[in-house]
């Protein structure tokens, strides 16, 4: 897809138009579906996985910026991916049935869907309605797949850290899923801003190494690579 046309659909999806987020879902969907494949064989079933991945490519339509210049596919990737381990990871202490996983799976997208038209949460009686359950059933299946709580919220012990960031990681999938990202983020940067990250991080050279490479003085290269890194960090929350 364009990125003319993404940023399109994107904007018209922000502002309440679903059949726009419905194309932009139904076009990345070899997106969610290669991600996710990361993720088979954990006691879930495949297209609950895939609900899971458009939850989190939901959350990405919802929270993205042209500002953060970026892809949006690259932007989404850590959203898909951090859904999906965020419920693997809650599911463990809880052991619930697979039909009281695949409706809360169904229950979460709703809820992303419903917060992003009408800009809050559902009530609890107005899941109850759109499912034909009993309010108790409701609360039953939310708390015990604990879907209410994001792992992109921040810890109640400190502020500045995401609870994702407290949590275990496996550092098999997460390796793999960092070097997917950091390429596609090394491979959208400016040529000069991609030149100096390489070189300062992959070739280990010094700033003033660079600004010889680059014919810049070493007080250039300090601010760009700072500007860089943090525009970086603006736009994934790191």
């Amino acid at each position: 897809m364009e990125k003319e046309e993404t940023l399109r659909l994107i904007d018209r999806a922000q502002h309440g138009d679903n059949a726009a987020g419905e194309e932009l879902l139904g076009k990345n969907s070899p997106l969610i579906k290669s991600i996710i494949r990361r993720y088979k064989n954990r006691g879930v079933e495949y297209d609950d996985l895939y609900q899971l991945g458009c939850i989190g490519f939901i959350k990405a339509i919802k929270n993205f910026s042209a500002s953060y210049e970026v892809r949006f596919s690259t932007y989404a990737v850590p959203m898909i991916a951090g859904e999906v381990k965020r419920f693997l990871r809650d599911d463990g202490p809880i052991k619930v049935s697979r039909s009281t996983k695949t409706t809360a799976v169904k229950i979460a997208r709703f809820v992303e869907e419903y917060k992003h038209e009408h800009n809050e949460s559902p009530t609890v009686e107005t899941i109850a309605t759109e499912f034909e359950l009993e309010p108790q059933e409701v609360v039953f299946i939310m708390d015990s797949s604990k879907f209410p709580v994001s792992i992109y919220d921040r810890s109640d012990d400190d502020s500045t850290r995401t609870l994702l960031d407290k949590l275990q990681t496996d550092e098999n999938d997460d390796e793999k899923l960092d070097k997917m990202m950091l390429k596609k983020i090394i491979n959208e940067l400016p040529p000069r801003d991609r030149k100096i990250i390489l070189l300062r991080y992959f070739a280990d050279k010094t700033q003033s190494e660079v600004a010889r490479a680059l014919d810049v003085s070493q007080v250039q290269v300090s601010r760009l690579e700072n500007k860089i890194l943090q525009r970086i960090r603006t736009v994934y929350g790191e």
